[in-house]
């Protein structure tokens, strides 16, 4: 633990400088946020200050971010010349904004001198974009989200085969109530740190997502993210369904697929059948709106698929036509053969069209939650960093400068400012802290060349060499030997000085 500077005393409590709350705090209690600590009169930090060790082996399989990396066979050597980064987890903030960033660490990287700057930001502009692999119909876009019966984000365009959540920002954070901010802040810092949360999106399901995890909608466990929509299913299985069947349709919410009048059918020469659809045919094939959004078939509220079926057309059709009927994970699916009155007719699936149903199945791949966290990093942030925070912003856009969070690459949006979106999951756990104002701690790092660090102005007086602080961490992790490791100098431009 490392004790911070104490500002004032009140009836033998300290008060805690790490944000804009102030906490007032009793000797052997922690403040509003769980982070800091009084012990005997001193401000401590409860969160792990935390360091990375790249696998000791270039190439070794390393699981994603082991708590007991000896239980991989790394040797334990701490702090190997070259192969440590220092992270912001756990480091703490630079609160009142003023003060030079926690830790500002020096090392000789492959012959050259770098810095890495790191600081835990108070991120009051932030936010998380879930992605769910799902068919199932989520809700409407731009549909509220609700935690806890609080409007805590809403629902985004949905992606190919996944549904899209934006949640947070600080208009959820500060502009409405003080509860509506409260279980905002809370919903955040779960996902963050990889817990479960319940929503409620407005007139659509109840959904559980835990990064990593399958989504649980309306209680039932998503297992299969489709493997493409009802067009390119039909595209895909073409040629493995033309000798066992006479018709095949994918149902799908977005793209239903006809295999006779798809291109791939008449390229395989397959007759007309009669078949009639109803929903909005689009190009030959592919028709939209075949039924409206659901938890059924392929993401409609179908649980028959003969309704989105018309009488067949005497004309193409014959008697013993034989029809499958399949969603685009292969979950649900059904045979008919048409009778002498072209009606059809359920039977038991042909032991020739079960490979094929389950190829389907094999190509979808398992349904999980994605969280992204995204934080814009501030003016008081980066004057952590240099004195003359556009400094660091502008040896950022110019790859002068290397972002990180929590050690794990973060992508920076174009345009103005130092906008970050990460992974979660590709981070240490508990990497993510709250403060009541309410915003998020998440950790941030800055590393470059120590001689690009002292042209920006940098606070050179407070660089220390990576050695003098290994008495301060207290967490050791092994990082994934597939995520592209924040020393690599290859991250950086190396322009002149």
């Amino acid at each position: 633990m490392v004790s911070q500077t104490v500002e004032s005393v009140r009836e033998g409590k300290i008060r805690c400088d790490a944000c804009p709350v102030m906490c007032y705090i009793a000797e052997g209690k922690a403040g509003a946020c769980d982070r800091y600590a009084n012990e005997k009169g001193n401000l401590i930090r409860v969160d792990p200050f935390t360091v990375l060790e790249q696998a000791v082996e270039s190439g070794s399989k390393a699981v994603r971010f082991l708590d007991k990396p000896e239980e991989a066979g790394w040797s334990g050597d701490l702090l190997l010349a070259n192969k440590s980064f220092v992270t912001a987890v756990g480091a703490g903030t630079t609160y009142p904004d003023y003060k030079p960033a926690p830790f500002i660490v020096s090392q000789n990287y492959a012959g050259v001198d770098m810095v890495t700057v790191v600081t835990e930001g108070i991120f009051s502009y932030c936010g998380v974009k879930i992605k769910i692999d799902t068919d199932r119909h989520l809700g409407l876009e731009r549909a509220i989200v609700l935690a806890d019966g609080e409007i805590v984000g809403h629902v985004m365009t949905g992606e190919y085969g996944s549904q899209m959540l934006s949640l947070g920002g600080v208009h959820r954070l500060t502009g409405g109530s003080k509860k509506e901010g409260r279980v905002t802040c809370d919903t955040l810092l779960k996902l963050c740190n990889r817990q479960p949360v319940t929503l409620t999106i407005e007139d659509g399901a109840n959904v559980i997502v835990q990064a990593g995890e399958a989504p649980i909608v309306n209680g039932v466990t998503e297992k299969l993210m489709r493997v493409g929509c009802g067009s390119a299913t039909i595209g895909m299985f073409a040629k493995q369904w033309q000798p066992h069947v006479d018709e095949v349709v994918v149902v799908d919410d977005h793209i239903t697929g006809v295999l006779s009048e798809h291109q791939a059918g008449k390229l395989l020469g397959m007759p007309p059948t009669g078949i009639k659809i109803i929903g909005r045919r689009s190009t030959p094939g592919r028709y939209f709106q075949v039924s409206q959004p659901g938890t059924g078939w392929g993401g409609t509220e179908i649980t028959n698929p003969l309704d989105i079926l018309g009488d067949f057309k005497a004309k193409h059709a014959w008697p013993g036509l034989r029809l499958l009927m399949i969603s685009t994970t292969g979950e649900q699916w059904a045979y008919f053969e048409l009778d002498s009155e072209l009606v059809p007719r359920a039977m038991e699936l042909p032991q020739r069209l079960e490979e094929s149903v389950e190829r389907i199945a094999e190509n979808c791949e398992p349904s999980v939650c994605s969280v992204l966290f995204m934080g814009g990093a501030g003016g008081s942030l980066r004057s952590g960093v240099t004195e003359n925070p556009v400094k660091l912003t502008r040896s950022v856009k110019d790859a002068v400068t290397y972002v990180s969070c929590g050690g794990i690459p973060a992508y920076v949006w174009p345009g103005g400012g130092i906008t970050v979106m990460v992974d979660v999951l590709d981070m240490p756990s508990q990497s993510f802290g709250y403060v009541p104002t309410p915003a998020l701690v998440a950790p941030i790092e800055f590393t470059m060349r120590l001689a690009d660090y002292q042209n920006l102005g940098g606070h050179m007086d407070h660089v220390q060499q990576v050695q003098e602080i290994n008495s301060q961490i207290e967490r050791r992790l092994q990082s994934n030997a597939d995520v592209n490791w924040p020393m690599d100098q290859s991250n950086f431009h190396w322009g002149p000085s």
